[in-house]
């Protein structure tokens, strides 16, 4: 009996409190010089640089890595390079010597271009990814001259990690360095458990949670995929281990400071999922999405998201903003939309401080580019419908005639009519089960039989008007 029970105590110290080990290293700039008090975590535990840059820690025995959170001022590569901000546990490591590079610019304004679902399945779609890409160079060569780095919010390729190089280097040509996310795709699947499912995106892009801090405002990444070990199923869901490190990481960020979350498959998709929970969205939003909130409550924050390869903007409370972000291989390099309408694109935020602006750039489109008119399309006869994808409730949308205002559009649900044309055929797509899908963005009005002009007229929450007229 006694055998028994040291058995049991030793299997529950395993499984509970696996043996931690002792690691140490500095953080330092490219002129040797130490900085102090940067946060250093092996995914799990977490501790700072003293005066000397210097750092020593308990590692947990189930971590692979050891990684920095960038401090404000300084830049750290994700992909290689000596100042690569993480490094893998290795037994026999003495020390964990970390380098970052002093910013040549001042980061408090700074811009991020993120990108949602990339999503390169096959080799042959490359060359599309490549066009995306030189629209985004050109963008960013158009921009002011701030700090400008990028956010790849998952689901990189399409499950054939071997691509993951030849993404890498087509991505290179943007002049933007990315931070990364793990998607569903980027799983490695048909392993016995979610703790397997990790491998093939931490071999390319190491960590697949961290943070960082650029100018005012800390950035966490997080990985909300769970893989539930049958075939490559999926549920929204953060592990404790991680939510233990999530708590860790934000004791050091002052309450009240402006947080951007960084996950892949979006916590909310409405207001229904919030208030009661929803089984039939166990794969596209985050199943345990309240302890989270509850824990970014004291800060001002916004959460990127993509998955879903629409476009959305929730509230959850005055101080948490969620901006789901359309896919840039629009419906899975499938047709030129994702399946709401919204053009294949990226979307530009600038921080200002603490201050944020956004706006989506349709690839292959002008930058005033916000909205798709329909005028008696066979689904909406007598009508004009406009499908105004980055719309939120701070908008406005109003249809004139003949320069005369008739009304605000009224806001529906339903499927863009481009969208609807491009996929309502599946058998004849590349895959099967694209679809378009019903999106709450799309606004109509009665169109008069004597008028002339029809004008769409919407102006975004900050103020920037977009026009769309149509001459009968």
């Amino acid at each position: 009996m006694k055998k028994g029970i040291i058995l049991f105590i030793a299997a529950a110290v395993s499984v509970f409190g696996a043996k931690a080990d002792v690691i140490k290293g500095s953080v330092k700039d490219t002129e040797g010089n130490g900085i102090a008090g940067v946060v250093v975590s092996d995914g799990l535990n977490t501790t700072v640089t003293d005066a000397k840059g210097k750092f020593r820690m308990d590692a947990d025995q189930d971590s692979r890595f050891v990684f920095i959170s960038t401090p404000s001022g300084y830049i750290s590569a994700t992909l290689e390079g000596n100042t690569l901000f993480y490094k893998e546990i290795n037994p026999e490591t003495k020390k964990y010597d970390f380098i970052v590079e002093k910013n040549a610019k001042d980061d408090t304004n700074h811009n991020i271009i993120a990108i949602a679902d990339p999503q390169i399945s096959e080799r042959d779609e490359l060359p599309e990814l490549d066009r995306h890409a030189d629209d985004i160079a050109a963008y960013v060569k158009d921009m002011d001259g701030d700090y400008t780095f990028g956010l790849c919010l998952g689901d990189i390729v399409g499950w054939d990690h071997t691509i993951y190089p030849e993404y890498n280097k087509i991505m290179s040509k943007t002049g933007v360095d990315y931070r990364y996310v793990i998607g569903n795709h980027d799983m490695t699947n048909y392993g016995r458990s979610h703790e397997t499912s990790m491998k093939d995106y931490e071999d390319m892009y190491g960590p697949c949670w961290y943070s960082f801090n650029v100018g005012k405002v800390h950035y966490i990444v997080l990985n909300d995929n769970f893989f539930i070990g049958r075939d490559w199923y999926y549920i929204g869901y953060l592990d404790e281990r991680q939510i233990r490190w999530l708590e860790n990481d934000l004791s050091y960020v002052p309450e009240g400071s402006k947080v951007v979350v960084a996950m892949h498959i979006p916590t909310t998709l409405d207001k229904s999922d919030r208030d009661a929970f929803r089984s039939d969205v166990m794969l596209d939003n985050l199943c345990n999405k309240p302890a989270i909130y509850q824990m970014l409550l004291p800060y001002e924050t916004l959460i990127l998201s993509g998955h879903m390869h629409t476009a959305d903007y929730e509230q959850i409370a005055p101080n948490i903003t969620e901006i789901n972000i359309a896919g840039l291989c629009g419906a899975w390099w499938c047709g030129e939309v994702c399946i709401d309408g919204s053009p294949a694109g990226f979307k530009h935020f600038d921080m200002d401080g603490e201050e944020t602006t956004w706006i989506y750039k349709g690839c292959g489109h002008p930058l005033d580019y916000q909205m798709k008119v329909y005028v008696d399309d066979p689904t909406f006869p007598g009508e004009v419908v406009a499908n105004v994808w980055d719309y939120d409730p701070e908008w406005k949308v109003e249809y004139f005639e003949d320069g005369v205002k008739v009304c605000d559009m009224e806001r529906f649900m339903d499927k863009d009519p481009l969208a609807r044309e491009l996929y309502k055929d599946q058998s004849a797509l590349k895959r099967s089960w694209v679809y378009a899908a019903r999106t709450e963005n799309m606004f109509r009005a009665k169109k008069s039989e004597g008028a002339k002009k029809l004008e769409v007229r919407v102006t975004d929450r900050f103020g920037r008007v977009y026009s769309k007229t149509i001459e009968r």
